[in-house]
């Protein structure tokens, strides 16, 4: 049997194991269908950073760092300050992660993070124009994976979110053209806690939180993102299989209820 056939059964029978155990409402781990894995939350770990989270979610580890300069608006957005957020798997996280530039899949998750943070109006960007159109605060967030064990989405999100309700920015002044730093630190103007929840479809059941062996056989994966007032503000769908109408209504239920509760530990860790 070649190694592909092999693999290949493998996953078959393991994913039949799955759906067996989640029609009795059970998880290989012994979670329950709406049970999310351990968080842990630490924050203010990096001294250089302007503000930093470490996220443990079950085995999976993120860290996120914020480094806060000045430079210039994007053009269709004068009156705005600028924030970006970059992902990096490490090496050592992954059998499957390579050096190098980050892959496909680091940029995807880079991109749904940074959405669900934007589109939730977390931070309050119009509070960061120096002077319009010239110069702005930039604020990046850069992300490393230190270990992959599933739900890379939910993990990295908690963490930048984290990481940004910590930050302490530089106070600079602004007179006429010349920005000048005043050497004192203020808050970074966040105004929303954004949480996402990343739910899989396992044959007809909804799971949240999937591990990466849930991840290997998934039908399809939804990641929805609530802001404090209970809207969905953002939203990813992966994988090529399909959710119905009233899956997604389910997965959105989800997405609201598991919300509430993470957010307090969010809010809680960062404060």
């Amino acid at each position: 049997m070649s190694a592909v056939k092999k693999n290949y059964v493998v996953e078959t029978l393991r994913k039949a194991q799955m759906v067996e155990l989640l029609a009795k409402g059970k998880r290989v781990d012994g979670r329950s269908q709406d049970e999310m894995r351990a968080l842990k939350i630490e924050t203010r770990l990096i001294e250089k950073a302007n503000g930093s989270a470490k996220v443990s979610l079950g085995n999976t580890q993120v860290i996120a760092g914020v480094k806060v300069a000045t430079g210039t608006p994007f053009a269709d957005t004068p009156d705005k300050g600028v924030l970006m957020v970059n992902a990096e798997v490490l090496p050592l996280a992954s059998p499957y992660a390579e050096a190098g530039p980050p892959d496909e899949n680091a940029i995807e998750l880079a991109r749904v993070v940074d959405r669900g943070v934007r589109e939730s109006e977390m931070v309050d960007l119009s509070k960061l124009v120096l002077i319009a159109g010239k110069s702005v605060y930039t604020v990046f967030v850069d992300v490393n994976i230190l270990n992959v064990d599933g739900n890379l989405f939910d993990a990295t999100s908690y963490a930048v979110v984290s990481a940004l309700r910590t930050a302490k920015i530089p106070k600079f002044e602004a007179d006429g053209d010349k920005v000048t730093n005043t050497g004192k630190l203020m808050p970074l103007p966040v105004q929303k806690t954004p949480v996402s929840v990343t739910m899989a479809r396992i044959g007809s059941v909804i799971v949240v939180d999937p591990t990466a062996e849930e991840e290997a056989v998934m039908d399809a994966r939804i990641t929805l993102t609530t802001d404090d007032d209970d809207n969905i503000c953002a939203g990813q769908k992966g994988e090529p299989g399909t959710f119905t109408p009233a899956q997604v209504m389910e997965a959105a239920e989800k997405a609201i209820r598991k919300g509430r509760e993470l957010r307090s530990v969010i809010k809680e860790a960062s404060g």
